[in-house]
């Protein structure tokens, strides 16, 4: 178990990983308030630190971030959004598709459930939207590309911009720490391996890491800020800073480039 120090240092070092995953999260879960899951991912990253074991193999990102997910799903199902007239109505429609599907042999459409329930098609959509935002959890792989089954549209854009942004932002990244993102967050490696491959030291890809993704954090809540522009986290330079916006926005499209090219000087 890591001492009281290095558990601090380790709490602190992904505090900002603690930022990103609840907004990431808050914008495809918007029944819980973000300020909510970022104090429960607090009290999961600091638990983490208590229970993490080095010699595991796993660096403590990866494992962080599994608990704080897990905190973010628990806390999903303890505020279900739904109430007893819609679980009414969904618990319905879905009995409805699952008897005629298995009487067709094949999914029953949307349009065929509402005629069989005469109401409108829309009615039916919805149901089934709010089935699969309650049941969906962060553990289900496929709830990290999508808020359900059949988002509404206002949250599929959602989603799909914040995608949008993050693949351009993490693609920003100067080369080592966008190396060291995708070695740690995608693809689970332990920190060991990439600091041998990259020819540094444990300690200086854990500070890389956690400057990426102060970074990433910054370029998020740029582009989704709704007033003045935000704070930032990063210690980088404000001119590597400002070099990152400019990469954003030369490699994005154009609206993601639009607002990445105002927030940068001239």
């Amino acid at each position: 178990m890591p001492t009281r120090a290095e558990r601090n240092v380790l709490i602190e070092s992904n505090l900002p990983l603690v930022g990103y995953l609840a907004a990431e999260t808050h914008a495809r879960a918007t029944h819980i308030p973000r300020d909510e899951l970022a104090a429960v991912g607090a009290l999961a990253l600091v638990t983490a630190a208590d229970a993490f074991d080095p010699a595991l193999g796993v660096p403590f990102g990866a494992y962080a971030r599994r608990r704080i997910l897990g905190a973010f799903a628990d806390e999903m199902r303890a505020m279900d959004w739904a109430s007893r007239g819609i679980r009414k109505r969904i618990k319905e429609t879905v009995a409805v598709r699952d008897t005629l599907t298995a009487g067709l042999g094949r999914t029953a459409t949307a349009a065929e459930v509402a005629t069989a329930m005469g109401v409108a098609k829309e009615t039916v959509v919805e149901a089934l939207a709010d089935a699969a935002r309650t049941v969906t959890t962060l553990e289900d792989p496929s709830a990290r590309e999508v808020a359900a089954d059949i988002p509404l549209p206002e949250e599929s854009a959602l989603v799909g911009e914040r995608r949008a942004v993050l693949e351009q932002a993490v693609a920003a990244l100067p080369e080592r720490m966008r190396r060291i993102v995708q070695g740690v967050y995608f693809d689970e490696r332990p920190v060991k391996e990439i600091a041998e491959e990259l020819g540094v030291t444990h300690s200086a890809v854990s500070q890389q890491r956690s400057e990426a993704i102060r970074l990433l954090r910054d370029a998020l809540d740029r582009y989704f800020a709704d007033g003045p522009t935000p704070a930032t986290t990063t210690r980088v330079s404000t001119g590597a800073r400002d070099a990152y916006f400019t990469r954003i926005a030369d490699a994005a499209s154009s609206r993601i480039a639009d607002v990445f090219r105002e927030s940068t000087p001239a």
